[in-house]
């Protein structure tokens, strides 16, 4: 074992003690009361109880160097610990900063893994490994799972390595050797989790290596068989200071409390309210124990403000306020006056998105009372990246200059490429980059030899790769399961062809709409190369939907068990939605080439898209914050698997939504939601009620009352029903009670049931039972059933149809 003396090494002061504390402090002159206690109250336990634009960062880094110029530490005796390297650095320039020259001198300022990775190199001997031990990826760490799952004959599609990691992952978070983990998890993984865990640690000792995991639990497990060494560090590290405390999971936290077990010197910063990351290990549970954990904690509480106006800041405590495990603080600034935050109810998703590019539009000229704002200045936040498609979709169409931050855009995912991949083939059987994509994804058992056989076939045949394809397993070029999964790939791609090609119609008529039934004449004779394919017609949706079905592909996603899967699935739900705007398949593979190609170029101003998740930490003068509803935010998948924390984590996302406005925040949420042609009603978003109505400014709901005005028109807009519509405030009109009633009846963990009718008729259609109508194709009708936006019309001429309202006129506003 190296000797602890040597750490001197590491020291590298650029200031003596001595030169530091003969400094002045002009640093604390620009803290207010709160900070300055903070930052002066060196000794002891001390809690940073930091909310959302309070100046947590300047409060740290002030601390830091009170801690240099009062003498009281040396660099290298203080160990501040960060979670990301960006904020390391941020850190380390502040300090600079404020002691007036760069600051070389402090080997402790890092991440947990930054500075597990050097205590770890200098005891690798206690934990099995020697100090050149190397770090594996994510991907060396899968390989190195399915070696042990096949070694051990366990079958990777059933039991995939990707679902062993998680669980290892999980384990290595809550600080669980092999043989600590409770026999309550013992289950996991088929009753084999803790035994190929085992057998996988023993492997990367081995090798001379360890996960990200390792690195924390190898340094926790030294320091608690060891107390020698961690009494050294426990010396060494005379002050410790802890960012963004609430995201800690059990092993960090663990870490923190041995090594200031000793002095207790500990000042750990955070905010409660922001704890939303409990999905990969986050435990919210750490600081809110704090006071018990370090008993005489000493806890300052940064309640002003410096970021948002006043009724952005009551909004959001109005939200967080129904949290029950929460410390408490008020946001208070000394800011008056400002926009209150602003509510709009939409018809749908896509009306929500068109309203909300106009709004950005009319930002950028300055047409809301406010002074123009650039596109940088505007961030739409969403709860769940398939969200995104609506946005991205429309800004790509009226050029709106757009990021996505945090993933690719939604037409560049993994997914959405796979599947469109598929739908490109079927339209166009010839087209090789879609067949080389999708031939062995799902897995089919094609190796990289049965693709070049493919290839070459399709050379000497001078046909497709599909074509290629057929003729290799007609001739059994390829055989055994690969063949014969290659087999049924050609045969369905060849089915959902004919599919989409639809039936043949008695004199070649096809539908305008789709709706009515494709009916054909068995006697009359079909012209060569026609064949009947059934009826009635397949809409693109369903066929869609039938292609990712039969492919196994959507199977392959269900059954894959990486927190990523449960999105990628809604991200297909998302592009099957998608679909419902275009006649066809080509024309919506068309319309997707045609935006990606026209992309705006990487320079110049754009609006932000991202997660909430993504958005912790940052902050913009305006911000929309569309989707409050009820199962899409909170999400019912979080309250389902978790219950009331789930819905307090849920909470507190929508209150960092909230808080990274500056100047303008927008909520909105759509009263239906089209899903696989079918229209669902949806509750807005539970925590809307809890916005406090003083601070809230109610925007008309254009067309979820029956208003066909404008977007954002001001209350009094229009005539008769229209203005009744427009004249109901949101949190008192009959309909916004029925949906409060309605979302009382439904206990908060279970899921939403699925509706198929809407809120209330006048919501759906201008129309009625029983009113005269005119349709261009059919002529005049009356209206004998309403279903969604579908219209069921007995009409005098054509008999009793189905057709879309908006291509149906009242028969007094016939447009001739």
């Amino acid at each position: 074992m190296s000797s602890f003396d040597d750490m001197d090494a590491f020291e590298g002061a650029s200031l003596s003690a001595r030169a530091m504390a003969a400094r002045p402090a002009p640093y604390l002159d620009d803290l207010n009361p709160a900070q300055r206690e903070a930052v002066e109250r060196l000794d002891g336990p001390v809690l940073m109880l930091a909310g959302a634009g309070t100046g947590k960062t300047k409060a740290l880094t002030s601390r830091i160097v009170h801690l240099l110029v009062s003498g009281k530490a040396r660099p290298n005796e203080i160990l501040s610990v960060t979670f990301t390297n960006k904020a390391a650095r941020e850190m380390k320039t502040r300090v600079g900063r404020l002691l007036g020259q760069q600051i070389e001198g402090m080997p402790w300022l890092g991440t947990f893994h930054a500075i597990c990775v050097k205590l770890l190199r200098r005891h690798a001997e206690l934990a099995g490994l020697k100090s050149n031990f190397t770090i594996l990826d994510t991907d060396d760490q899968i390989r190195l799972l399915k070696q042990l799952l096949a070694a051990n004959n366990i079958d990777e599609k059933r039991w995939p390595a990707r679902q062993l990691s998680g669980l290892i992952d999980h384990w290595k978070n809550r600080a669980w050797t092999p043989s600590k983990v409770p026999a309550s998890e013992a289950s996991a993984f088929n009753h084999r989790g803790t035994e190929l865990y085992e057998q996988y640690q023993t492997r990367l000792r081995e090798l001379n290596a360890c996960d990200f995991g390792d690195l924390l639990l190898h340094v926790v497990t030294i320091f608690q068989a060891h107390p020698d060494i961690l009494e050294q560090y426990q010396r060494w590290f005379r002050y410790i200071l802890v960012d963004e405390y609430q995201d800690t999971n059990v092993a960090q936290y663990l870490w923190l409390r041995l090594l200031a077990g000793g002095h207790k010197n500990i000042c750990c910063v955070g905010d409660d309210d922001q704890s939303i990351y409990g999905w990969r290990g986050a435990e919210v549970g750490n600081i809110l124990r704090f006071e018990k954990d370090f008993p005489g904690a000493h806890v300052v509480r940064l309640e002003q403000n410096y970021r948002s106006t006043e009724h952005i800041l009551a909004a959001a405590g109005g939200v967080i306020r129904g949290n029950e495990g929460r410390l408490g603080k008020e946001l208070w600034t000394a800011a008056e006056g400002g926009e209150k935050v602003r509510l709009i109810g939409h018809w749908d998703g896509e009306e929500e998105a068109r309203w909300i590019g106009e709004e950005i539009e009319s930002l950028q000229k300055g047409t809301r009372g406010l002074d123009p704002k650039s596109l940088d200045d505007m961030a739409i936040l969403v709860r769940a990246s398939h969200q995104m498609r609506a946005f991205e979709d429309r800004f790509l169409t009226i050029g709106l200059p757009y990021r996505v931050i945090g993933g690719p855009r939604f037409y560049e995912r993994m997914e959405i490429r796979d599947a469109m991949a598929y739908f490109r083939l079927v339209v166009s059987p010839d087209d090789d980059l879609a067949f080389e994509r999708i031939v062995n994804t799902p897995k089919r058992g094609l190796g990289d030899k049965a693709q070049q056989l493919i290839q070459h076939t399709a050379r000497q045949f001078g046909v497709s790769l599909l074509d290629g394809a057929r003729i290799a397993v007609d001739e059994g070029r390829i055989k055994g399961k690969g063949g014969g999964h290659l087999r049924q790939l050609c045969e369905n791609l060849a089915r959902w062809r004919e599919a989409m090609l639809g039936p043949v119609l008695r004199g070649g008529e096809v539908p305008d709409d789709g709706i009515e039934d494709a009916v054909i004449d068995n006697e009359e004779p079909l012209t060569v190369g026609e064949t009947r394919r059934g009826t009635p017609r397949m809409t693109h949706m369903e066929l869609a939907e039938m292609i990712l079905d039969e492919s196994g592909y959507t199977a392959m996603w269900q059954n894959d068990k990486t927190p990523e899967a449960p999105g990628r699935l809604e991200n297909l739900k998302e592009l099957v939605k998608a679909l419902e705007q275009f006649e066809n398949l080509q024309g919506f593979l068309e319309h997707v080439a045609l935006i990606m190609d026209n992309e705006t170029e990487e320079s110049g101003a754009k609006v932000s898209i991202m997660t909430l998740h993504a958005a912790k930490g940052l902050e913009f003068p305006v911000v929309f914050l569309p989707g409050w509803e009820d199962g899409l935010f909170p999400s019912q998948r979080s309250m389902d698997e978790s219950g009331q924390k789930g819905l307090e984590e849920e909470r507190r996302l929508a209150y960092v939504g909230i808080t990274r406005a500056e100047q303008l925040c927008t909520i909105s949420f759509a009263g239906n939601r089209r899903v696989f042609g079918q229209w669902q009603s949806a509750l807005p978003s539970r925590f809307i009620d809890e916005l406090p109505e003083q601070h809230v400014e109610v925007l008309t709901p254009p067309g979820l009352y029956g208003g066909g005005f404008g977007a954002a028109a001001p209350y009094g807009a229009g005539s008769g029903l229209e203005t009744r519509a427009a004249e109901a405030n949101v949190y008192n009109s009959p309909g916004w009670k029925r949906l409060q009633e309605r979302s009382g009846q439904r206990p908060m963990s279970q899921p939403r049931e699925s509706r198929n009718t809407v809120i209330d008729l006048q919501a759906v259609s201008a129309f009625e039972t029983g009113q005269r109508v005119f349709h261009q194709k059919f002529g005049y009708g009356a209206v004998i059933g309403i279903e969604g936006d579908k219209l069921e019309i007995d009409f005098e001429k054509a008999g009793v149809k189905k057709v879309v309202a908006r291509f149906v006129h009242a028969e007094n506003d016939v447009p001739f």
